[in-house]
């Protein structure tokens, strides 16, 4: 028998002063059961980092052919495509190939040889490439429980995230800007 998903329940206060962007947020996450806590918290940070009003969670790791976040037209044209990890070269062009704005966050702890092998020939792509850092990310997903509220403030490379169980500065590196 499958493994089901386990759900989690996000309350987000969100305050991005680098778009002057204040709102709240509900996010449900359905964490794949391959899926670490760190990776799922990356899905969310970058959710708030690209946060709009039609940006949606995709199925994510059950399927290959769906980022983790998308915003797709009325049309059903993907307008933007945001994929966590260390995706191939050959996925990052797929990306770039089928949306109007491709967006990678990586953020384990391989990301700087995965950044080393890949910024030669990403520059080829009209991807924007992020890092968060690892040791940050790692800390806050230590305290995630299944339902959160959580204030993330956006400001410069920063993200600030408070909770009940703490407050955490998560580092964001832009290793490739193509806006």
């Amino acid at each position: 028998m499958a493994l089901k998903p386990t759900i989690y329940k996000f309350r987000i206060s969100l305050s991005d002063t680098n778009r002057d962007l204040y709102d709240s947020t509900q996010l449900t996450v359905a964490q794949h059961p391959s899926e670490t806590v760190p990776r799922m918290m990356a899905r969310v940070l970058a959710f708030c980092v690209k946060w709009q009003p039609d940006l949606a969670l995709t199925k994510g790791l059950s399927t290959t052919e769906e980022p983790d976040l998308w915003v797709k037209s009325l049309d059903d044209q993907i307008q933007l495509w945001v994929d966590l990890g260390e995706p191939s070269l050959d996925r990052i062009k797929k990306a770039c190939r089928l949306a109007k704005k491709v967006d990678v966050f990586s953020f384990n702890s391989k990301s700087d040889v995965w950044w080393e092998q890949s910024k030669n020939k990403a520059h080829q792509y009209n991807a924007n490439i992020y890092r968060f850092d690892w040791n940050s990310l790692e800390a806050l997903s230590e305290v995630v429980e299944r339902s959160m509220d959580l204030s993330v403030m956006i400001t410069g490379e920063s993200l600030f995230v408070d909770s009940d169980k703490g407050s955490f500065e998560i580092a964001l590196t832009t290793l490739q800007s193509n806006d």
